[in-house]
């Protein structure tokens, strides 16, 4: 199917209700009786132009229910839905910019597609604009070319292709010809157009199947007409410059305009300013550009277009550099004073302006200084020369000039005042500074004595120095080194001298964040103790307002952070035996500074557990030490401590208890073995003795035949005296007479071999106290073991 669309939307509109009332009508009528039961759409497979307007109809003759539209699966607003009849429904599609879209006619009950359409649209080309040019745009001559551009709205995917047709609007017999063909939307062709009006039409031909047409473009070849550039041509006048062109078509009024800006390096140029021009006929261009900075680089070009007609192409650019202009030069000399020397010298170093360094001039600067006293009476006097910037003057006042000199007839002078040591002058006061974003702003306050202004200098380094002036007693200082401290001084200026100069504190351009923060940890079991010190590599650091710790568990745990305004912080609820990681922020009103990640592990146990622990086994380690050294003393007393000999020990025969309690009741003595009442005689002490004697109660001799023996039955003894007895005689055994015998040792026993001896017993003397008692019957001795002389020739107790 190819279609061509080159009517207007009210011919499609028109064509589209043609074709509904002939369906409507006549169809209908023709085929009635054949198609009673038939459902369907039309018209089909529909193109529109964009935007425009169509109505389709939907045959419902197979059904007899209502019907309803969709549109790429939407349903249509039934408002949009009109019923002509039982069997037709006309849809009214206002505005459409699908670019492509399915209608379908569905019945309303069973939703069964009763027909279909599709629509597609298009746009046509349109802002269609040409200009008529000669092929050499540097010399002027008869059009012979024409350009057009235009604008078309359209799928990329399809396969476009344009033809630009030319016709006359006049002349209505002449024919419609081709300009030029192409596939993009711009054309340029050569051709020789009558001086008439003309109609232009761009066709597009898309897919070959669909063609195209836009509206008619109408134009005089003079509206079209694009000049050649002017010819430009720039020179200095003066202080100021003087543009001139000369343009084509001089008999025709024309516009111009004049472009130039002011280059500020290589690449970039201040903002461009244009100044526009009308001339008449038989009239060239001509202005004069006024105020244009001196030594500087202007760049300049123009373009001119006839009533109506586009503009012409810029001319070449001219750039130029301006010379110096004398109004420009503002010599500018200030100076700084040194301390006085033991010599009685002052160092002055003077400062001043330079001219530009774009001036291409060479410029002669000479410095010289002169007495004040001399240089205000008016006497002859004569300059010093100074060196290349600083002058040596005394304790006296002086003025420095300043002499600039160039090959041309230029000179520029100024000079400035070095006050006399101990001078009496005014000065400002109560110097305020701030900073804002790399700028300072000084403040201060203006002396009694009016003033003619105020000069500023200020230094970073005390060698280079910068300085403007002011009339206010504020201002701001830019173009600053970053972060860096300066000095600034503030001077008064009279009408021919000047003040004391005030330095204000020194201040920095931009506070820093704070230094670099280094961070100690000492870890417990639940707790760690981070610490920090904040070093400033910087002089214009800003001190910290406080601290922020951010520490973490390093298996992933959520991030915790305590704030301090000290430089350490106890982190607490921490889990024993566990690895952290931590860092620092140190956070000031410019800025933040953050440490380095540390770790740290936890410790198993607390001090409270190794202290205890530590203190119990240092107990534990005393009383094995102390049990060991008191074993060690009472082992060695063991071993010092003697031991009998049961091979030096006898056996003697003892009284039975009865009779020793009779005959001697013993009284409290204090060496026992003294008293002869515990004295044992053995089998060789009897055989030795020749008259054997004992000792009485009271301590004399007694023989044996006085002695008499009481009747144990008859004098109770004492059992305290009986046990003291035993006691202190070391009684090992007593027995009766029939077990003596038993208690004799063997051939292998210890003991000494010993016989049965009766002991003599003594006669109680007068100091015996006696009861008379009934005589008993003789008592039989009992033999007893007695321990004595049982130790070690040379061993004592």
């Amino acid at each position: 199917m190819r279609c061509s669309v080159g009517d207007s939307r009210h011919y499609q509109t028109e064509m589209y209700f043609f074709l509904v009332i002939l369906m409507l009508g006549v169809i209908p009528s023709i085929c009635k009786g054949q198609h009673e039961n038939t459902c369907n759409v039309v018209p089909k497979d529909i193109y529109i132009e964009v935007r425009s307007d169509i109505d389709v109809v939907c045959q419902t003759s197979c059904v007899h229910d209502k019907i309803f539209w969709t549109l790429n699966n939407r349903p249509v607003d039934k408002s949009l839905s009109n019923t002509i009849n039982s069997s037709h429904t006309v849809l009214s599609l206002r505005n459409f910019t699908h670019q492509s879209a399915t209608l379908l006619c569905r019945s309303e009950n069973t939703q069964q597609v009763l027909g279909g359409t599709t629509i597609k649209t298009y746009s046509k080309p349109s802002k269609i604009s040409c200009f008529l040019h000669g092929t050499d745009q540097t010399t002027e001559g008869s059009p012979d070319q024409i350009t057009c551009k235009w604008e078309h709205h359209f799928n990329p995917s399809k396969k476009i292709n344009y033809i630009l047709n030319a016709s006359s609007s006049v002349l209505t017999n002449q024919p419609t010809f081709e300009i030029c063909k192409s596939s993009s939307t711009n054309c340029t062709n050569i051709i020789n157009l009558k001086l008439f009006d003309h109609n232009i039409t761009v066709r597009a031909k898309i897919d070959d199947y669909l063609e195209v047409d836009s509206d008619p473009y109408t134009f005089h070849p003079n509206d079209i007409l694009k000049m050649i550039p002017p010819q430009l041509k720039v020179t200095p006048v003066s202080d100021d410059l003087l543009v001139e062109w000369r343009r084509a078509r001089l008999s025709q009024k024309c516009h111009c305009q004049v472009k130039y800006s002011k280059a500020v390096n290589e690449r970039t140029s201040e903002e461009e300013l244009v100044l526009n021009e009308t001339l008449n006929g038989n009239e060239h261009g001509k202005v004069t550009i006024e105020k244009v900075e001196s030594c500087s680089n202007y760049t300049f070009s123009v373009r001119c277009a006839l009533d109506k007609a586009p503009w012409s192409d810029w001319s070449q650019k001219i750039v130029l550099t301006t010379k110096l202009n004398k109004r420009d030069v503002k010599l500018r000399l200030w100076r700084k004073i040194a301390e006085l020397e033991k010599n009685g010298v002052r160092k002055v170093h003077a400062m001043w302006t330079e001219i530009p360094s774009t001036c291409q001039d060479t410029f002669t600067y000479t410095i010289k200084q002169t007495p004040y006293k001399e240089h205000m009476m008016g006497v002859n006097y004569t300059d010093t020369l100074c060196g290349k910037s600083t002058c040596d003057v005394n304790q006296d006042a002086h003025r420095i000039h300043l002499t600039v000199q160039n090959k041309a007839p230029l000179e520029f002078m100024d000079s400035v005042y070095v006050p006399a040591i101990g001078e009496s002058l005014p000065q400002v006061t109560d110097i305020q500074t701030s900073t804002l974003e790399g700028v300072i702003l000084v403040s201060w306050k203006a002396p009694i004595q009016p003033v003619s202004g105020y000069m500023i200098d200020w230094t970073h380094n005390g060698n280079q120095y910068q300085w403007k002036e002011s009339n206010d007693t504020n201002t701001t200082l830019s173009n600053l080194l970053d972060k860096t401290p300066y000095n600034i001084t503030v001077t008064p200026l009279f009408d021919d001298k000047t003040g004391h100069g005030t330095q204000a504190l020194q201040i920095c351009s931009r506070v820093a964040a704070p230094g670099n923060v280094t961070i100690r940890v000492k870890a417990n079991d639940k707790s760690a103790l981070v610490s920090w010190d904040v070093k400033s590599q910087e002089a214009c650091s800003g001190a910290a307002v406080n601290y922020t710790v951010f520490y973490r568990t390093q298996d992933g745990g959520p991030q915790l952070n305590v704030t301090v305004n000290g430089t350490e912080c106890h982190l607490k609820d921490l889990n024993p035996d566990t690895q952290y990681s931590v860092y620092v922020k140190a956070t000031a009103l410019t800025g933040t500074t953050k440490s380095s990640e540390n770790s740290f592990k936890t410790k198993r146990f607390g001090p409270g557990i190794i202290t205890a622990v530590s203190v119990c086994g240092s107990i534990i380690i005393l009383l094995v030490l102390s049990l060991g050294l008191s074993c060690a003393v009472q082992w060695k007393k063991f071993r010092e401590k003697p031991v009998p000999n049961p091979g030096n020990s006898s056996v003697a025969l003892w009284p039975a208890s009865s009779r020793q309690e009779g005959m001697c009741p013993f009284q409290p003595f204090s060496n026992p073995t003294e008293s002869l009442c515990d004295k044992v005689y053995t089998e060789e002490t009897l055989r030795m003795s020749i008259s054997p004697l004992v000792t009485s109660c009271n301590g004399n001799l007694m023989s044996d035949q006085t002695d008499e023996y009481v009747d144990p039955g008859t004098v109770p003894a004492p059992d305290e005296q009986n046990e003291d007895l035993v006691n202190h005689a070391e009684t090992q055994h007593l027995s009766s007479p029939d077990d003596s015998t038993a208690l004799l040792p063997s051939e292998t026993s210890p003991y000494r071999s010993q016989t049965f001896v009766e002991s003599p017993v003594s006669k109680p003397n007068n100091h015996c106290k006696r009861l008379p008692v009934k005589q008993p019957e003789k008592t039989a001795l009992v033999t007893v073991y007695v321990t004595l002389d049982m130790f070690e020739q040379g061993q004592g107790r």
